[in-house]
């Protein structure tokens, strides 16, 4: 409970709210805070008593770990094991147990975050935003796939290598992605015309251009516009 206590302290809680956490009075936590060590707190009678618990926590601490949380049941087991002490002990080292603050560990990036580093050009991640992905690629084994065919498929676009695809799908479809095995299957449908979108120089981005012009055109007349009005508007924006 010492180190419980100081713990929290340490992690900049506020003693209220340590005995709100905890179930303590004030005067309980003030008296742990203000203890450097746990020996400062043996004074009287209990200086030299040596706790009738202490040979059998070992015991208690692996039923606990192998997830028996019953403090009725640990005490009957502890029983014939020679453990002279009153139930009441072992239900407040449990409680104890119980009430401690777990580890804090560090927040798990969120599924969007990741999608950004796996998406975004490796050169332009940070040298903390590539030890991340790192560590998700190396607890994820899914993601590690996702990634090498994310980035794959990337450089196919960016440098025309449409004459990687066949192998790119094969790959896909080798790995446990469903969602990756939707995509590959919609490629594969049309799958000469996306070899030579990935390999051509020469791609409808400008007629898809016009087409988005025009359309923004028609909708800020909201529905109004006649094909003479809208005609002239199209010329005269050219």
């Amino acid at each position: 409970m010492h180190a419980t206590i100081h713990a929290l302290v340490e992690a900049r809680h506020s003693r209220r709210a340590i005995q709100r956490q905890l179930g303590m009075t004030s005067r309980t936590v003030k008296r742990y805070a203000d203890a450097a060590k746990p020996e400062d707190l043996f004074t009287g009678q209990w200086q030299t008593r040596t706790p009738v618990l202490d040979e059998y926590e070992p015991y208690l601490d692996d039923r606990w770990n192998a997830g028996c949380t019953n403090a009725w049941k640990l005490w009957e087991e502890i029983v014939p094991l020679g453990y002279k002490g009153s139930y009441q002990r072992v239900r407040a080292y449990l409680r104890q147990k119980r009430t401690s603050p777990r580890p804090v560990t560090a927040r798990p990036p969120s599924p969007r975050t990741v999608g950004g580093w796996v998406l975004r050009r490796p050169e332009t991640l940070s040298e903390s935003e590539h030890l991340h992905l790192k560590n998700v690629r190396a607890n994820r084994p899914e993601i590690d796939a996702l990634t090498r065919h994310v980035r794959s498929f990337a450089t196919m676009l960016t440098e025309r290598q449409g004459e990687r695809l066949p192998d790119w799908l094969a790959a896909v479809r080798h790995d446990d992605l469903p969602s990756l095995h939707t995509l590959a299957a919609g490629i594969d449908r049309d799958r000469q015309a996306v070899i030579a979108g990935l390999t051509l120089p020469w791609n409808s981005g400008v007629v898809e251009g016009h087409v988005n012009r025009i359309k923004k055109l028609k909708r800020q007349m909201y529905g109004r516009a006649g094909f003479d009005l809208l005609r002239k508007r199209v010329l005269l924006a050219s």
